[in-house]
């Protein structure tokens, strides 16, 4: 069974390396160029597994583009495979591979279809994480699916790089067994109850921000679903100087401190306790700014203000 693999992110190069450690190589691997590597939090270099495992390399910027469609429809492919890949697949290319083309998501469809859904399913509180390979058609993640691991997730703890890491790991062990059935003529496809489904909006850069006058509990989700691989939580110093913070956990004694919102209440061993909306604190474990003498300035407990 002759394939494609597109993707350009660190789920990609866990479900790159699954195949091919499996004796799945595809004939061609698509990611993008490297000078491109700015557009995803999570980007990782598909070209160094390419190569290891003889398969040929494309680099280009969309991937409705004549350049990778041409090359497509010469190589005729059963299946094409788009793991990590922001961009909408269109019609043209879905028509060339004789099976179609398989996706993931990472989370339960038809359950949180759309964007941005790691940090989506931790804001949400959803107890259930998941790993779906489905069918891409002419929908929003609508299409039948092909293979699904669905795990339990607590509401309270889960980060965003673990909930990344799981939903990858699930959909690495998937997909070897999966690429077996196709291979053998057995084409999973169930359809989708689109009752069930929910769609999550896309995320900005400032959807981010920290607001303190939100309570303690809402930031430190917040901090949770927007940290590594994503950009993280940000705030500012009463300076100006921007601060990203991840992580962070609840004070533990709350209305002891009293101050307004944003407020550093506290610098002990390296961690800054910052008054929240509700009148309980955040304590910042971590956090980087753009210099080390705003570090300074933290932890020595001047000028820090969060805004």
């Amino acid at each position: 069974m002759k394939t494609v693999f597109i993707g350009a992110v660190q789920g990609s190069a866990v479900a790159l390396r699954a195949i091919c450690d499996a004796g799945m190589a595809p004939a061609l691997v698509v990611t993008l160029p490297l000078d491109r590597a700015a557009a995803h939090s999570d980007f990782a270099d598909l070209g160094p597994i390419a190569e290891s495992c003889g398969a040929a390399l494309l680099r280009v910027a969309r991937s409705d583009g004549p350049e990778l469609l041409d090359l497509l429809r010469d190589l005729a492919p059963d299946l094409v495979m788009v793991i990590g890949w922001s961009q909408l697949v269109g019609p043209d290319l879905c028509a060339i591979p004789r099976l179609g083309v398989l996706g993931f998501h990472p989370a339960p469809l038809p359950r949180m279809r759309g964007r941005a859904v790691i940090p989506w399913q931790i804001l949400t509180r959803q107890r259930q994480g998941g790993a779906t390979l489905f069918w891409i058609g002419e929908g929003i993640d609508d299409g039948p699916i092909a293979a699904q691991a669905v795990f339990a997730v607590d509401p309270d703890s889960i980060t965003a790089r673990v909930l990344y890491d799981r939903a990858v790991a699930e959909m690495a062990a998937l997909l070897p067994p999966l690429l077996s059935d196709l291979d053998a003529g057995r084409i999973p496809a169930t359809a989708q109850d689109h009752d069930l489904a929910t769609l999550c909006a896309r995320r900005r850069t400032e959807d981010g921000c920290i607001d303190w006058h939100r309570p303690a509990a809402e930031i430190e989700l917040l901090v949770r679903a927007v940290g590594d691989p994503y950009p993280g939580a940000a705030t500012a110093l009463s300076c100006g100087t921007p601060v990203t913070v991840s992580p962070a956990r609840l004070h533990a004694r709350p209305g002891y401190f009293i101050g307004l919102p944003g407020q550093v209440q506290q610098i002990e061993d390296g961690v800054a306790t910052v008054m929240c909306g509700d009148g309980a604190c955040l304590d910042l474990l971590d956090w980087t700014t753009d210099g080390r003498i705003a570090r300074h300035a933290m932890l020595r407990g001047r000028n820090a203000s969060a805004a």
